[in-house]
């Protein structure tokens, strides 16, 4: 029996942020991707000094709701490139090194052009139990791109600080709900802030919306510290992933396809807990599903903007995804969608009556 699509969710899109490549520093590519997707819904669009792209759609009352998904993904710089024509990598964000043998990354050199390689691994036969247990640091890895000297790899035009990112196609899986690219960590959320100017375009709403995808959030939240601070939102709301507790390796409450996630904490935010109330409310008119996230370890944006300015109504709405920081993570259209339409059910609120409730905590 075939499954039928949950949402109204545009896949082409989702393709092309999942496929786009830019790291923390090199995000262009996404922004303009994003750009594109959001100009047809936004009043104006500008940036901040950073990068981080800000799409506005003017209320009708003196207040505002920032919205924020962060564009960046992790990767590698390009550190070294030795006399025989192999590329030592810098990891730019997270990664464990048992993602990362045999895998194939696409180096991009500054004038935009891209070339393929493979990261090394050794065969087993030979090895010692000891070696075959060890996971191999990200720094002791190499990128084979199938030369022979680092000549070759010169007239490539490639570079040393180059951007590495992993090689991955979209992928609609056997059940058209689940959804397998890279760059889910943050990409998904970026498209999910155009998804809700995109329903929220044709209403008239009190508030206005501030749909921004940020940069740098991989490396340190460094986006969304510059936008909140340029922006001054009333309230906040930042987008992540979150793991999804569902496979044989990981075990716990939330998995995909359960619907809203709503993060209580982590480790760099209490998150406001009118806000959070209130979201459960909204969840519970529309029937969405109501789910828990609480970190002690990592964060997201929201753990920077919260604190901007004199402090920012803030909390994180969480997004299961398996895999997380490899080259192909799989996520649920259903946590998707119900997120999108608390979203925009909660901005289509927003007023500075509800304000000054939040703010009551």
């Amino acid at each position: 029996m075939t499954k039928e699509a949950i949402g109204d969710i545009n896949l082409e899109m989702l393709k092309e942020f999942s496929e786009a490549h830019g790291i923390s520093g090199n995000e262009k590519e996404v922004s303009r991707i994003m750009k594109k997707w959001m100009q047809p819904y936004a009043d104006e669009i500008t940036y901040d000094n950073n990068g981080s792209i800000i799409g506005v759609q003017k209320g009708t009352e003196n207040v505002s709701l920032m919205i924020a998904g962060h564009m960046d993904e992790v990767g590698f710089l390009v550190r070294e490139i030795d006399k025989n024509g192999f590329i030592r990598l810098l990891p730019v964000g997270g990664w464990w090194g048992h993602v990362l043998p045999s895998q194939t990354l696409v180096v991009t050199t500054r004038e935009g052009k891209r070339y393929q390689g493979v990261v090394g691994s050794s065969a087993p036969h030979g090895l010692s139990k000891e070696v075959k247990e060890k996971v191999i640091h990200p720094l002791d890895l190499f990128l084979d791109m199938g030369v022979e000297n680092a000549q070759e790899i010169y007239d490539l035009g490639i570079q040393i600080g180059d951007m590495v990112t992993p090689d991955t196609q979209f992928t609609v899986m056997n059940n058209p709900n689940y959804l397998m690219g890279k760059a889910w960590d943050d990409r998904l959320c970026a498209a999910m802030v155009v998804d809700v100017m995109r329903m929220l375009r044709k209403e008239a709403h009190a508030c206005t919306l501030y749909g921004v995808g940020t940069v740098q959030e991989e490396v340190g939240l460094r986006g969304a510290r510059t936008a909140s601070d340029m922006l001054h939102p009333d309230v906040a709301i930042a987008l992540d992933v979150t793991t999804s507790m569902d496979t044989p390796m990981d075990q716990g409450a939330n998995g995909l396809g359960k619907g809203v996630i709503l993060s209580v904490m982590d480790a760099g935010i209490i998150g406001n807990k009118n806000f959070l109330y209130e979201m459960e409310r909204i969840c519970k008119d529309l029937n969405l599903d109501i789910n828990y996230d609480m970190m002690t370890v990592g964060g997201t944006d929201a753990d920077n903007i919260h604190k901007a300015h004199d402090g920012v109504i803030t909390m994180t709405l969480s997004i299961p995804t398996r895999y997380m920081h490899s080259h192909r993570l799989i996520i649920h259209r259903k946590d998707y969608w119900q997120t999108v339409l608390l979203m925009a059910e909660f901005a289509r609120r927003l007023d500075t009556n509800l304000l000054k409730q939040l703010k009551q905590f």
